[in-house]
């Protein structure tokens, strides 16, 4: 399997890396966001309801916490 990504066209450092999620159902949405992976870089790429967005602010998560199950 080929695990090579495409380079960050706005820093040229990083790499672009797939994200997924869950829906609100609990099925598996593959590919949901594209983040760089160069920290100070920062560009984002995500689909939300069949909406693309841009550069929306990340959050480090630092501040969530775990859900029980």
């Amino acid at each position: 399997m080929d695990m090579t990504f495409p380079k960050c066209l706005k820093c040229e450092v990083g790499d672009l890396v797939p994200l997924s999620d869950f829906g609100s159902q609990g099925a598996p949405i593959h590919y949901k966001a594209w983040v760089c992976t160069n920290p100070s870089c920062g560009f984002n790429l995500k689909i939300r309801n069949g909406d693309v967005y841009i550069n929306e602010p990340i959050n480090d998560g630092s501040m969530n916490t775990a859900r029980v199950r």
